[in-house]
C-alpha cells in the first residue's frame, strides 16, 4: 500500500549545523507513526519539513507516491497535511465555533449584504465534535475556557473536518496531566480510526506505545531506531528512548563503590 507521506534519507542543514541527517519514515492511512526524541533530537525540524515551513536539503519527500518539495504550509494543507502545534493557534476570547472555522468561515448573502453564516458554523462545529466523540457543554463558550486537552481535541476534529489525510501532532500531551493526556490520546486514536495517517511527535514512550503502530527514534538529528509495534516492547522502547547503553554506563559511573571501611559505599554522617 502506497504511503500517504514517505521521507527517505531526508537531511536538513543550517550552514554547518546538521539539524537532520538521513531520517526516514512512512505514514500510512489508518496508522499512527510516533516520532520520539529528547529536546534537540530534531523533532521540530522534522515537523517543519512535513508541514511545509522548511524544505529538505537532501533525500526524498513523497506525498501519495509523488516526490515533492513543499513550498509553504498552504501547499501542505492543499495536499492534505494538517499540523497541530503544541502552542495551539487559537483566539482565546472567541467562541469554540469561531475558532473551529478560523480563516475558513462560510458566508451567506452577496455584496454589501454578505455576512458570516453563524448558524451553519455553530451547527457544524457541534455535530463534528460529537462525531469525534467530543461532547462540549456549549460551542458558544470562549475556547480559552476549555482545558488544554479539550482544545487539542477541537484542533484534531477541525483537521478531520477540513479533509486532512495526514495529521501531524506536535507534543499534544506535553503540558497535560494524566487524565487529560488520556483524553487527547483517545481522540488521536479516533482520527486514526477515521482513516487518517497520524504523525505523533512526543518524548513520552508510554503515551506513544498506547496508540502507536510504528516508532521512529531520533537522537541529535539522526535515526536512532525504527520499529513496528510488533517488533519492540514498551520496556525496550523506553530503554532506547532513555539512551540504552549510555544510561547503563551513567548508572555504573554514578554508583558508589563499596570499600572495606564502608561496605555500604558511603560514609556515615
Amino acid at each position: 500500500m502506497t504511503a500517504l507521506v514517505e521521507l527517505a534519507d531526508v537531511s536538513k542543514f543550517y550552514g554547518n549545523v546538521k539539524a537532520l541527517e538521513g531520517v526516514s519514515l512512512e505514514v500510512h492511512a489508518g496508522e499512527i507513526t510516533c516520532v520520539l526524541g529528547d529536546n534537540g533530537a530534531g523533532k521540530s525540524t522534522l515537523i517543519k519539513i512535513i508541514a511545509g515551513l522548511h524544505q529538505h536539503d537532501a533525500g526524498s519527500f513523497t506525498v501519495d507516491g509523488d516526490e515533492t518539495r513543499l513550498v509553504n504550509p498552504r501547499d501542505a494543507l492543499d495536499r492534505g497535511i494538517a499540523t497541530v502545534y503544541q502552542d495551539l493557534a487559537v483566539v482565546p476570547l472567541m467562541p469554540v465555533w469561531r475558532n473551529f472555522f478560523l480563516g475558513s468561515e462560510p458566508t451567506v448573502g452577496r455584496g454589501p449584504f454578505r455576512r458570516l453564516d453563524v448558524r451553519t458554523m455553530r451547527e457544524t462545529t457541534r455535530s463534528e465534535l460529537l462525531r469525534m466523540g467530543i461532547d462540549l457543554r456549549d460551542v458558544d463558550q470562549p475556547i480559552g475556557t476549555l482545558s488544554g486537552g479539550e482544545r487539542q481535541c477541537v484542533a484534531i476534529a477541525r483537521a478531520v473536518y477540513f479533509g486532512a489525510k495526514v495529521l501531524v501532532l506536535d507534543e499534544p500531551t506535553a503540558a497535560l496531566g494524566v487524565k487529560q493526556s488520556g483524553v487527547v490520546l483517545k481522540y488521536v486514536a479516533a482520527a486514526r480510526d477515521a482513516g487518517l495517517g497520524v504523525v505523533l511527535i512526543t518524548h513520552n514512550p508510554h503515551h506513544a506505545y498506547l496508540v502507536g503502530d510504528r516508532f521512529v527514534l531520533l537522537k541529535r538529528g539522526a535515526m536512532a531506531g525504527s520499529h513496528a509495534r510488533s517488533e519492540i516492547s514498551l520496556e525496550e522502547l523506553t530503554r532506547q528512548m532513555a539512551g540504552g547503553s549510555e544510561l547503563e554506563q551513567l548508572s555504573h559511573e554514578l554508583a558508589r563503590e563499596a570499600t572495606p571501611e564502608f561496605p555500604g559505599g558511603h560514609r556515615p554522617g
